[in-house]
């Protein structure tokens, strides 16, 4: 299924799509009842936060969705090269609304990324060159599609019954206008007494730094892309931020005033720590969804470890479990705390959605690897596992001679300093090979105890200190 979905990837310049989805118009992908609970649904799980306008939303948006597919998009600045927790909560956004049959669009701010988004910062961005927009886009891009494949793979018994999906570039519309016929041509559209009231003006214009132009005007391009969206795919819902709201409500007016067409804007709440931090990479606390940046296993054990009293929030939140299995769980996690049931859950569901079935699986190995002292999941560990888990642990490659022992491994891995004071550490029992105290230097390296079977040898000195061998030549 991933593969499918691979295959039917296109690149025109700038502008990505799933040729399956050149056209966003489907046959109904699934029975009204289905489409008919999914607003509620959603902020029962506290997905949704907030609706515009607020009272079209909550009277005609219900009867639109039943109506028949509808177009729902977001939109993903690349500022960074991969896509971080905060925004994962939007991503889930759109495959809820896929799950129920709607066609979705992820659009990259391609264009967008060079302004940059005022809206929830206190200074002004530092500006991207092209070259960093596209090798971001390439990275979100890359999140995107193994997301989407994952979700279709391992989250839908029936992918028949999934609405379409697209992910495009607003660079792609443009790359070919001038300033003078942008703004002459969507400028007129926009009152400076509305613009200049959004909250992420007014914050800003109150702060010592002020606001750029090239900011301010940001609000007018995220607004067309909406329309933009809107006329080409009959998009008539953007899923968004809290922090977006502004700018969503910005491109709701230039729709009415353009077209008089009702349209509707929907945010997902901000994710933050549990002191209550907004997480993302402004705050320097990012959780990133791309492995090279954090790997399957730290990303499973940032859920692991959140807090007993945010578990049942995120369960809803980032997993598609239903409610009655969501509260299942806590009920199992209530009988016996110390499992940590509801964790583990929580943790899984979301590293497979995000890394796969094979990245699930890694995260657990290192796991049991690092907090379990299983020689078994060290064995099954490839090099870059054993690396990605011990980040600052020095990785060698050596040749194994023969009669090899403790005092040289620990020596070639510079683990411990050169004449009588190394020695002695290991005589100490300072030092672990594979888990097991290694207290005689002069011990002979024994395959499958010191040397396991996959080439490597982790040396631990003292408490953290961890060093990695690859033998050669074995």
């Amino acid at each position: 299924m991933a593969a499918s979905v691979a295959r039917s990837c296109c690149r025109v310049h700038s502008r990505v799509v799933f040729r399956k989805t050149s056209y966003l118009k489907a046959s109904l992908h699934c029975s009204p009842s289905r489409r008919s609970g999914l607003l509620s649904s959603l902020y029962n799980r506290g997905l949704l936060k907030e609706s515009f306008p607020e009272r079209a939303a909550q009277a005609e948006l219900p009867d639109l969705l039943r109506s028949g597919p509808q177009t729902v998009y977001c939109g993903f600045d690349p500022t960074a090269d991969s896509l971080h927790a905060g925004n994962l909560l939007a991503v889930v956004g759109l495959l809820h609304f896929r799950a129920a049959g709607h066609d979705i669009i992820a659009l990259l701010g391609g264009a967008t990324a060079q302004i940059g988004d005022p809206s929830g910062r206190s200074a002004e961005r530092e500006r991207l060159s092209p070259a960093a927009v596209e090798q971001n886009s390439r990275g979100i891009l890359e999140s995107l599609h193994r997301i989407f494949a994952h979700h279709e793979l391992h989250f839908c018994p029936d992918s028949s019954r999934l609405g379409r999906l697209a992910v495009l570039n607003n660079r792609s519309w443009y790359k070919d206008w001038s300033v003078l016929e942008f703004f002459s041509e969507v400028g007129r559209s926009f009152r400076m007494g509305t613009m200049l009231s959004r909250h992420s003006v007014q914050s800003r214009l109150k702060g010592s730094e002020g606001m750029s132009f090239t900011e301010f005007s940001y609000q007018i391009f995220q607004a067309f892309d909406f329309y933009r969206l809107h006329q080409l795919h009959g998009c008539r819902i953007q899923l968004g931020g809290t922090d977006q709201l502004g700018n969503i409500t910005s491109g709701h007016e230039l729709i009415h005033r353009k077209t008089g067409e009702e349209v509707y804007g929907l945010t997902v709440p901000l994710v933050t720590t549990s002191m209550g931090d907004k997480l993302g990479k402004t705050a320097g606390n990012a959780v990133w969804l791309n492995r090279d940046k954090t790997s399957p296993f730290e990303f499973y054990q940032y859920f692991l470890r959140l807090p007993d009293n945010s578990v049942e929030r995120y369960l809803k939140l980032f997993t598609f479990l239903s409610l009655s299995e969501v509260e299942k769980v806590m009920e199992q996690q209530k009988q016996d705390p110390g499992k940590r049931i509801a964790h583990k859950r929580l943790a899984a569901e979301v590293t497979k959605l995000v890394h796969g079935k094979e990245g699930l699986e890694s995260a657990k190995r290192c796991t049991n690897a690092l907090y379990h002292s299983n020689i078994q999941a060290l064995e099954q560990m490839s090099d870059t596992e054993l690396q990605q888990l011990f980040r600052e642990a020095p990785f060698h490659e050596v040749f194994l001679d023969p009669g090899a022992t403790v005092l040289d491994a620990c020596r070639r891995a510079q683990a411990i300093p050169d004449g009588p004071r190394g020695y002695q550490m290991i005589k100490d029992g300072g030092v672990w090979i594979n888990h097991q105290r290694a207290a005689n230097p002069e011990q002979v390296l024994v395959l499958g105890q010191h040397i396991l079977s996959n080439g490597l040898s982790l040396i631990r000195v003292g408490k953290r200190n961890f060093y990695i061998l690859k033998w050669l030549s074995m």
